[in-house]
């Protein structure tokens, strides 16, 4: 039996007043970033090469624009949204080459459309559906959010939003799991009409140490059979101190690849982030990490790219406001078959191994 106008409105009412209960559960933001990129090796404008994020060497480039909405959870009110949306360059590396999915072009200016439910289970059961940050990875879209401007091979690799829908559940004050089912591993992509599959385990070891252990599988090709699925696994181990903290992350994927040579593809990327606050408004940040795309299959060319990343923070907060000003001196090394970065936007034919960096960017933040 189906329900009645007057049952529809109630369910309503009680949906809005519990989203309305506490004041205190809603937090709203704002972040835009302008950055400057000098490619020491030439002094034409250029594209920086594989790279999605932060792409615009040479030339002055508003990257990212955002702001969002989100009301929290509580066993007073057990519904929560998140709202966000997006602009700027960085959200043209988000959308494939091939195979998009339909409405791409709208939907890559999201950041957040999602609903959840604190259900009242054991410890209690949240349940999240839309589109939400992705549980893989630890550097942020955002650059307020990361301890460098630029971000990692790996983070640019691995999904910085996923769609489906996911559950977590703290089986006590240090172990929380989490199941998802999601969407394409690229969430602005169509492979095919299967599920993919997500796992997290979350472990709080003591006050210092933090891991996490995170896991994608499913089909991302048009040949859905399970001998052709991807399987990534990601890593994440957290240290901090007072003012010093430390973090290791490493992925490990791979997939079979449909062609008359059923290929095995693997890829692997590590990185050992860093971060001192040094005092006042000053921080210094290093990051050494390396990518290794076997087959190409991930980046496109056969490489191995080794980077470090040396980053100055001066960051001036004023009440909810938030001036961040970052320099930032980056090598990357890319070897291999196809491996190399481009000398000028003019000549991309012609590859150089090493590409240095200097970066000088502007992060204007409010957050409540």
């Amino acid at each position: 039996m189906g329900f009645k106008s007057s049952q529809w409105c109630w369910l309503l009412v009680v949906f809005s007043q519990s989203l309305l209960a506490d004041n205190d559960l809603w937090q709203y933001g704002a972040m835009v970033d302008l950055s400057y990129i000098q490619a020491l090796q030439a002094e034409s404008v250029q594209s920086w090469r594989s790279k999605a994020t932060s792409n615009r060497l040479n030339q002055f480039a508003p990257n990212m624009g955002m702001f969002y909405l989100r009301k929290l959870n509580s066993e007073d009110s057990r519904w929560g949204l998140e709202l966000g949306a997006q602009a700027g360059y960085d959200t043209d590396g988000q959308v494939p080459s091939e195979q998009r999915l339909a409405g791409y072009s709208i939907l890559r200016y999201l950041s957040r459309a999602n609903l959840s439910y604190l259900a009242p289970l054991g410890n209690g059961v949240t349940i999240t559906a839309g589109l939400m940050n992705s549980f893989i990875g630890f550097e942020s879209m955002f650059a307020k959010d990361n301890n460098h401007y630029t971000r990692t091979w790996m983070a640019d690799y691995s999904p910085y939003y996923l769609m489906g829908i996911g559950a977590q559940y703290p089986l006590n004050q240090q172990l929380t799991v989490g199941l998802y089912l999601l969407s394409d591993y690229d969430y602005l992509a169509y492979r095919n009409d299967k599920p993919k599959y997500g796992g997290q385990l979350q472990w709080t070891i003591n006050s210092q140490w933090k891991l996490s252990q995170n896991l994608f599988v499913g089909a991302e090709q048009k040949n859905t059979d399970s001998q052709f699925w991807r399987y990534l696994s990601d890593t994440i181990l957290q240290w901090s101190q007072d003012d010093l903290s430390l973090t290791l992350a490493q992925d490990i994927g791979t997939e079979q690849i449909d062609n008359p040579e059923l290929r095995q593809a693997f890829w692997l990327a590590s990185a050992l982030s860093g971060r001192w606050h040094i005092d006042g408004p000053w921080s210094v940040a290093l990051r050494p990490e390396l990518y290794w795309d076997a087959d190409g299959r991930i980046t496109g060319s056969q490489q191995l790219i080794k980077a470090a990343t040396a980053t100055v923070e001066y960051k001036l907060p004023v009440n909810s406001l938030s001036m961040l000003f970052r320099g930032e001196y980056r090598i990357d090394d890319s070897t291999g078959k196809q491996g190399g970065f481009y000398r000028s936007q003019t000549a991309q034919g012609e590859l150089v191994a090493n590409q240095q960096l200097l970066l000088f960017s502007w992060v204007l933040s409010f957050d409540r």
